[in-house]
This record gives C-alpha cells, sequence and structure tokens, in this order.
C-alpha cells in the first residue's frame, strides 16, 4: 500500500466539508482512545490535517521515517514526547516531529490541532 497522497484537486476547500475519518493505528501502533483526522489539503510538497483527540487518547511510540511534521495546538491541551524532551502544549503551542525521532502524546482534555506533513504521506489506518 503507497503512503504517498494524491494532490487535492480544488485550491480551496472547507474543513466543514471533510469528513472526519477515526483512525484506528498509525506508523503500526494502535491508538489507544478516539482520534479523528481532516485531510485538509495535499499538495506535490506537503499535507495539511486537523486532528482531533478526546480526552485521555495516547498515541503510543511511533516514528515517521519518510518524512518531517510540525504541529499547533488550536484548542485543549497535550502532553508530548519527542525523543528526550517533554512538554505540556497548550492553544498556541506548535512543535516538530524529525525524521526517525520517536514520539508520543496524550491528550489531557479534548485537543484540536492542526499538522502539516512534508512530504505528503499517509501514516495511519481508519477504522
Amino acid at each position: 500500500m503507497s503512503r504517498i497522497m494524491q494532490q487535492t484537486k480544488s485550491v480551496f476547500v472547507n474543513a466543514r466539508d471533510i469528513a472526519a475519518e477515526r483512525i484506528a493505528a498509525v506508523e503500526g501502533a494502535k491508538e489507544h482512545g478516539d482520534v479523528t483526522v481532516k485531510v485538509l489539503h495535499v499538495g506535490q510538497e506537503t499535507l495539511m490535517l486537523e486532528v482531533f483527540r478526546k480526552q485521555g487518547l495516547i498515541d503510543p511510540v511511533h516514528r515517521h521515517d519518510d518524512h518531517e511534521t510540525v504541529a499547533y495546538l488550536i484548542e485543549g491541551q497535550l502532553r508530548v514526547k519527542i525523543g528526550d524532551e517533554e512538554f505540556i502544549a497548550e492553544p498556541g503551542s506548535s512543535w516538530r516531529h524529525p525524521v526517525g525521532v520517536d514520539h508520543y502524546s496524550e491528550a489531557l482534555t479534548d485537543c484540536r490541532q492542526i499538522e502539516v506533513k512534508s512530504p505528503p504521506r499517509k501514516t495511519w489506518v481508519s477504522k
């Protein structure tokens, strides 16, 4: 199964018109709790996602060997561990998952975030 995603056909989209996908696993690691994602846009070099994490969700330790991710928290509180660094993200926080670095998160409250991946790769399996 190819991880490379096809470009979004339109240059304009609205998140309210996009169905959310419930995620079962990311990079082969099973999710513990409720997380959904909306694929907002796929370009030649980037993928933009809106991610919703329910309080208590554990996004298990995993890593991405073929892309980098940057994220921005819009709502909620999220414990994030990237490599040896750990912090509590609050609205306005941003972070980066470098290629090949283990990372983990735990939703301390309901969370909404934006993620951008480059190059665009589908790392999840839907339920």
